[in-house]
């Protein structure tokens, strides 16, 4: 198996399976400080890894629980789980009287099907893309799910927050292309400067207007806070609720959640915090390029059945679940009333969210149709192609290492975890 320093310099995601032989020998060199047990099994009876750092000093011990794996297309969670471990081992300091917990990947069946451990352009990673629908993701089935069908991944995370009651949470995400960006259950005060700094020393840009955090309110560039139940501003781009996600579970324990994106592909076109000249129109014409191109994908589709393939039916319930979030987002675009946000950097961010949603439905479809040689498969391999290129083009996309990205997230694990002890003292 090769070292997980291989596997970042290389350019590489490791696998669920590497990351369990990883942490099971970080876990071995260290008996007296870490242990790796199973928390769970995935609804294809794969183990959920979880790697524990035991807290140094006396005191009653606090728990920071951090989630890697939660989207199958995010790869880098995992990577940062492990970058951590071995940081908390070698600068035991975070851990003065707090435990560390890694659930190493909450959805190990999601991340078998998103089979891409080394793209080389968003062309190569969208080849075998997979993102499952709302209900089946791990963080987002409360949401969607009535508690009696939550999948076993979320009984499992649900579980481990119960035992842990962490005083902070931490869910690892990542984009395909765009910048960097923290969500928070709560604020935590401080927090923009550090992120900010390990932006700009490792040239990863800001997103000051995520698509994903429209109108929520903002202490610092790219730090974004979930709006308070009963408040009018929410999230635009999801049918889910957020305050019924696992992120919220932690809350009973007085907890917090952040949630911390790295981008796989850089683009200086979300960190323009300049006004933009026509937001309304460009929303209308943003909305119109996703309704053409969800038709065209929509066209594809007809006709393509999954059979007895138990992964041809996983891609086509994620397609299907993605073609439908479509109308209501092309709605919301063209609403009345002025924009959440007014600022280049915000109408990149939606340009980039429409591009990717047509694209990962296609994407997707196509893994159907090539392995069932359906006629419509060389279109729309030319399409997905030419998706691509002109994605990477328009946003002018550049490669951030898995080193880099591995870097900055546990750079901000690390300060949201030093500021939220400092705001309570």
């Amino acid at each position: 198996m090769a070292s997980l320093v291989t596997l970042l310099r290389d350019t590489r995601y490791p696998t669920p399976h590497e990351l369990a032989l990883t942490a099971r020998a970080l876990a071995d060199d260290h008996p007296g400080d870490a242990r790796l047990r199973q928390a769970g099994a995935s609804r294809g009876g794969q183990p959920l890894w979880v790697l524990s750092l035991a807290p140094t000093g006396p005191g009653t011990a606090r728990n920071v629980l951090v989630v890697a794996g939660a989207h199958a297309n995010e790869p880098v969670g995992g990577a940062t789980a492990l970058a951590l471990a071995r940081r908390l081992l070698r600068e035991p300091a975070p851990r003065a009287g707090c435990g560390w917990h890694f659930l190493l990947c909450a959805d190990p069946d999601g991340a078998g099907l998103h089979r891409t451990p080394r793209p080389y352009s968003l062309l190569d990673y969208h080849r075998s893309f997979y993102r499952p629908p709302g209900p089946e993701q791990p963080e987002w089935a409360p949401s969607l799910l009535p508690p009696d069908r939550l999948p076993p991944e979320t009984l499992a995370l649900t579980a481990l927050i119960d035992e842990l009651r962490p005083v902070l949470q931490v869910s690892l995400h990542a984009t395909d292309l765009g910048g960097s960006w923290v969500q928070l259950t709560r604020d935590i005060p401080g927090l923009a400067e550090p992120f900010g700094k390990s932006a700009a020393e490792l040239r990863i840009p800001v997103e000051y207007g995520a698509s994903d955090a429209a109108g929520w309110p903002s202490p610092g560039a790219g730090i974004f806070v979930i709006p308070e139940p009963g408040s009018e501003a929410a999230g635009a781009f999801h049918p889910e609720d957020t305050r019924l996600s696992t992120w919220y579970h932690a809350h009973r324990y007085a907890g917090t959640t952040a949630i911390v994106e790295v981008p796989m592909w850089a683009s200086d076109l979300v960190d323009d915090p300049a006004p933009h000249p026509d937001p309304r129109g460009a929303l209308r014409l943003l909305a119109g390029r996703l309704t053409a191109d969800a038709a065209l994908v929509a066209r594809a589709r007809e006709g393509a059945a999954a059979g007895p393939d138990p992964t041809a039916g996983a891609l086509l319930r994620a397609v299907d679940w993605t073609l439908s979030l479509i109308p209501r987002i092309a709605a919301e675009w063209t609403g009345a009333g002025e924009p959440a946000e007014a600022t280049a950097a915000y109408i990149a961010s939606i340009d980039a969210f429409g591009r990717r949603l047509s694209l990962r439905a296609a994407a997707m479809l196509l893994r159907v149709l090539r392995a069932q040689g359906g006629p419509a498969a060389p279109g729309l391999d030319r399409l997905v192609t030419g998706w691509c290129e002109e994605f990477s083009a328009r946003f002018g996309a550049r490669w951030v290492p898995v080193a880099t990205q591995v870097e900055h997230q546990s750079r901000t694990v690390l300060a949201a975890y030093e500021r939220l002890v400092a705001a309570e003292r």
